[in-house]
């Protein structure tokens, strides 16, 4: 057993561009005995890492499971009193359905300290990085980030009463569920609403397909835009502003 105090620390890696970590998130990585983390994050952020750190890949993603959640739960526990200082490194923030809570409320159960570092969020920054503001004067005043599915695997009915409203509206985890999707904006009578769909945001490989409720299935198809990917749904989507690449040149320079 170690003889130093089990700790677990959930940390937020951000929505996939290794600098939109937080410092804290790095130190958190740094300092870390042991590192569970997802299929959603920058695997280049566990450069940062200790040579003596176990590194343990946890993640899931939609019909493959490398650990179901009670695994994970318990592997963190085992390593934390094993090991000391567990990061859970999880992509954009961890309180974002991202399951952050449930995992420290199971494990305070058990005696270990617990702390978190907050992430820059998907939803919020992968339509930033594509120009898109969720809000803007005269065309959205606030916005809904919403789930595409429930835990029985059906459409959110949070999804219907986002498409009531004027609101933008920020889906995660949603590709499977478009078809479904575009059928609620339908019946709202939103058929010529704006869409974007930005798979693998704020990465290299990043895709965007901008379309209409009416056609964004086409455009999908067209894009060959797949999971991971956010869709944003409202008039914003049209207010798409107009970015260089600063970064990029001031770094090549």
């Amino acid at each position: 057993m170690s003889l130093k105090t089990p700790i677990l620390t959930v940390v937020g890696a951000g929505p996939g561009d290794e600098d939109l970590i937080t410092l804290k998130g790095i130190k958190a990585i740094e300092s870390a005995d042991v590192i569970l983390y997802d299929a959603l994050i920058n695997e280049s952020l566990l450069k940062y890492a200790s040579e003596n750190a176990e590194l343990i890949f946890v993640g899931k993603r939609k019909g493959c499971y490398a650990f179901q959640q009670e695994q994970i739960n318990d592997l963190i526990v085992t390593k934390a009193k094993e090991k000391g200082h567990v990061v859970r490194l999880k992509g954009g923030d961890p309180f974002i359905f991202g399951r952050g809570a449930e995992e420290i409320d199971y494990v305070r159960t058990f005696g270990l300290e617990t702390y978190v570092v907050p992430g820059i969020s998907s939803a919020l920054a992968v339509p930033a990085s594509q120009g898109i503001p969720l809000t803007k004067r005269g065309s959205s005043e606030s916005f809904w980030v919403v789930t595409a599915t429930t835990k029985d695997h059906a459409l959110s009915n949070d999804v219907v009463l986002a498409a009531k409203s004027t609101a933008t509206v920020v889906i995660l985890m949603g590709m499977h569920k478009l078809h479904d999707i575009v059928k609620v904006f339908y019946a709202e009578n939103k058929r010529n609403t704006p869409v974007a769909i930005i798979q693998n945001g704020t990465r290299d490989n990043e895709n965007v397909g901008i379309g209409y409720i009416r056609n964004i299935q086409q455009v999908v198809n067209e894009k060959q835009l797949a999971a991971p990917a956010i869709i944003v749904i409202g008039d914003v989507v049209k207010e798409r502003a107009v970015l260089d690449s600063i970064y990029k040149e001031v770094t090549e320079d």
